[in-house]
């Protein structure tokens, strides 16, 4: 395929792009805003039905969400090649009201702000961008393939029902899962994401003995000391070397300074590329539930759990690091700590991440005055080059056996 071409087409349909890009941004889709992350849904499924797609909603389990939006171009069958997206945002309405955040397009930057530019509606234009070029340019190839665009309601919260109902439409097998977040460059060229750490959450709780702090702090049992007594021992497994991670994100106890606190809790997530080192922490955590040192009882739990993508995929990477040398660009394999459909659908078929356009800033909405502080956003000059390497590869992989 002459690169010109689908440099030519790229450049054509940008602008249709952005203006799909615009009308996705628009919409608040935060998580729990089920109308607004149907209305998402409905406007991508019209975009993509002059190109052939089929749609179909299925409802998401998670209470509160919309529907997860499955389109797909059937060409002679086989085995799916499967492009990732999601529908919903992190940002309340609220959120971007009082932020005025919103489409916020400035050339003199190189850069559009907004709700979802990068993560991911920036993502579900670019793939839109894509097979509208690979039609033009590749009609053969794009009619024949196998296509399924898969849009999770619910990504944000990262459960396992999008990746199920995923693996149900496909049989439990595809010829790739290309998860479309948004790909970073640097010095090094344009980042690939090849493997995702895996994450487990926890809640401590702490059951005390009220009392008068001052007449009978001795009958009390203070359920925040504890705590105070077990998380430093919490935060000590992060260890930089074996890439594994705590975070202690929360920490609640107590009513008021004149009362010995009866209870109290703590929840924190471990994250780890290795799962011998994840499971490891977690062993460690479950450990923790008994009787504490002042005589609180101590409970913890497990509250979730995401197995790593372990990578593996180095074949079908191979595909975007020619297509990037064809443009005179690199491509480079990389790992990710953030967690991604990836996690829940790279048992399907060899996997790569990152693969939509590039941005920063990701769940920021904020924008100060001193420039300390900027809102999501992504550079519209980042999908030309980005749609045409991922074309090159794709073509390839649609025409390979």
């Amino acid at each position: 395929m002459n690169i010109s071409q689908l440099q030519a087409s790229a450049e054509h349909h940008l602008h249709a792009a952005l203006s799909l890009l615009r009308k996705l941004v628009a919409v608040n889709s935060f998580t729990s805003n089920a109308e607004g992350v149907d209305e998402v849904a409905r406007l991508t499924a019209a975009a993509f039905a002059p190109l052939g797609f089929e749609a179909e909603l299925v409802p998401c389990s998670t209470p509160g969400t919309g529907h997860h939006l499955f389109l797909t171009h059937r060409g002679a069958g086989g085995d799916p090649i499967v492009l990732v997206t999601h529908s919903d945002t992190v940002f309340p309405p609220e959120e971007e009201q009082q932020n005025d955040f919103k489409w916020d397009e400035r050339p003199d930057e190189g850069r559009i702000y907004g709700p979802g530019t990068v993560d991911n509606k920036g993502g579900t234009a670019l793939i839109w961008l894509i097979l509208q070029m690979l039609r033009e340019a590749a009609p053969e190839a794009f009619e024949r393939t196998h296509w399924m665009v898969a849009a999770n309601a619910a990504e944000e919260i990262i459960g396992d029902d999008f990746g199920r109902a995923t693996a149900a439409r496909c049989g439990g097998k595809a010829r790739a899962v290309l998860v479309f977040e948004g790909g970073p460059k640097d010095e090094r060229g344009w980042h690939i994401v090849t493997s995702r750490k895996g994450r487990s959450t926890w809640r401590l709780s702490a059951e005390g003995k009220a009392a008068h702090a001052g007449s009978k702090h001795h009958e009390g049992i203070n359920s925040i000391d504890a705590l105070a007594a077990v998380l430093p021992s919490v935060a000590t497994l992060t260890n930089a070397a074996a890439e594994r991670t705590v975070n202690i994100g929360l920490v609640h106890g107590g009513t008021v300074v004149n009362r010995v606190p009866h209870e109290a809790f703590a929840e924190w997530e471990c994250r780890a590329t290795e799962p011998a080192m994840l499971q490891q922490a977690d062993d460690f955590f479950a450990s923790l539930s008994g009787t504490a040192p002042n005589g609180a009882k101590l409970n913890a739990e497990c509250t979730g759990y995401t197995a790593a993508w372990p990578g593996g995929s180095e074949s079908l990477f191979q595909l975007w690091h020619e297509a990037a040398a064809q443009m005179d660009l690199t491509a480079i394999s990389v790992p990710r700590g953030g967690l991604s459909d990836a996690n829940h659908l790279w048992h399907l078929a060899p996997t790569l991440d990152g693969l939509g356009p590039y941005g920063n800033n990701a769940h920021c909405s904020e924008r100060s005055p001193d420039g300390s502080k900027l809102p999501e956003y992504v550079e519209p000059g980042s999908f030309v080059p980005k749609a045409v390497m991922n074309a090159l590869a794709l073509l390839k992989l649609a025409t390979t056996s």
